[in-house]
């Protein structure tokens, strides 16, 4: 191995090990709903909203650090990305909802800078065989966070453990993150880093939004995330504990399979992809199996199929909706690949931002703001999800294949 894949492999698992650090923020709220919602004085969907704040930030700051890393390179940036997770995650802990409402934008908006950040060393210091692979492996490192934020979490904060001081502890955390990637984040070559001034920026966001297939990929990505990021992580525990009547420790483990599923499946499908060629094939298979685990989970009968099953499969084949990150950057031009990412990850998380408060309110509608809510309930609110995963699999005939095997076997090519 030479030494600038040495210093690019160091690099991309610094990154990986901070995107860890903020998906397990994301994922601990599922797991202190209860809590939160009697320390800020909110109904349960009044803290459900509050937790969303979080995607309303790293939403439009996708765009913000995608542009940023291009312009000024990784070393320079990430470290401020989570600087601002570790202040938001304090402003949470010590602070009365309104503090707590910024903290969670911060959080959301500093976390992104983790994934663009850690795709954007993996897709332009490894050859592009090897794309897919590292990049589902980056999201391997973030929902092992998104466990470990209810798997971990969760048993602590039924022992006892008081939840302003994990938010405390894991902000101060974040500041000491942000100083490890300060010093330890190898600096870029002047000669590997375009200068782009404000003209070159907005002509990468140009090329890249002009670009259909920049758009497909985010809304297929986005198709496949809102199980996960809306219903698994915000109303999972909840489901599993007022729907099918489990106590709150095994509804915590049930729910935190679905984000172990992804740290298999998301190195798993990268490699499949990687090997194969070809991107498009597996993201329709995993596709049609998330459509299926969806439809058990919330139509299935409890007890039929060996327990936790489903969750791990549901999380291995959502894995696919990492895939649309390494189309992106195939399709667009290599030098706006930090750009690229940060597209792609704002229109995927611009659904969960502006779908969470829509389930949300279909969720108090449909149970006429009932304090226990029943399986019906959630059933009305979350079918929608099956529409969103089978639409998914429809757009991704319109992709343009971009894999190896593809490339290779082009007019262009041979």
């Amino acid at each position: 191995m030479s030494n600038s894949t040495k210093t690019a492999a160091v690099a991309w698992l610094l990154a990986a090990v901070y995107y860890f650090y903020q998906y397990s923020l994301r994922s601990a709220p599922a797991v202190m709903m209860p809590q939160l919602s009697e320390a800020f004085g909110l109904s349960a969907l009044g803290v459900a909203a509050l937790v969303g704040l979080f995607y309303y930030g790293y939403s439009p700051f996708s765009l913000v650090a995608g542009a940023a890393i291009d312009r000024f390179g990784a070393k320079r940036i990430i470290p401020i990305g989570a600087a601002a997770v570790g202040v938001g995650a304090l402003l949470f802990g010590l602070g009365g909802p309104d503090a707590a409402g910024v903290g969670r934008f911060l959080q959301g908006a500093g976390g992104v800078f983790a994934l663009v950040g850690a795709v954007y060393i993996a897709t332009t210091h490894f050859p592009a065989s090897r794309a897919a692979t590292l990049i589902g492996a980056t999201q391997m490192f973030g929902m092992s966070g998104g466990s470990a934020g209810q798997f971990v979490v969760g048993p602590l904060i039924a022992r006892g453990l008081d939840w302003s001081r994990f938010w405390v502890g894991m902000g101060v955390a974040g500041l000491g993150i942000s100083a490890v990637l300060f010093f330890l984040l190898p600096k870029e070559a002047a000669a590997d880093k375009p200068r782009l001034g404000l003209k070159g920026v907005l002509n990468a966001f140009g090329t890249v939004f002009r670009n259909p297939q920049s758009i497909l990929c985010g809304v297929i990505a986005g198709l496949l995330f809102i199980p996960t990021t809306i219903f698994d992580m915000v109303w999972g525990v909840r489901y599993l504990q007022e729907a099918h009547g489990f106590d709150y420790a095994a509804a915590v483990v049930r729910s935190s399979l679905v984000p172990l599923g992804w740290i298999i499946g998301c190195p798993l499908l990268g490699f499949l992809s990687d090997r194969l060629g070809r991107r498009k094939p597996v993201i329709i298979g995993g596709a049609a199996v998330l459509l299926a685990s969806v439809a058990w989970v919330l139509y299935g009968k409890t007890g039929v199929l060996p327990p936790y099953v489903v969750g791990i499969v549901m999380g291995i084949a959502s894995g696919a909706a990492m895939l649309p990150y390494t189309v992106i950057k195939e399709a667009n031009p290599p030098q706006f690949s930090g750009t690229a990412t940060g597209v792609v990850n704002f229109l995927n998380f611009t659904f969960s931002a502006l779908l969470g408060p829509v389930f949300a309110g279909v969720l108090q509608r449909v149970s006429g703001g009932a304090e226990q809510l029943e399986l019906g309930h959630f059933q009305s609110a979350f079918v929608p999800l099956l529409y969103g995963v089978g639409l998914a699999i429809l757009l991704t005939l319109f992709l343009r294949e971009t894999g190896p095997a593809a490339r290779k076997s082009s007019p262009a090519n041979g």
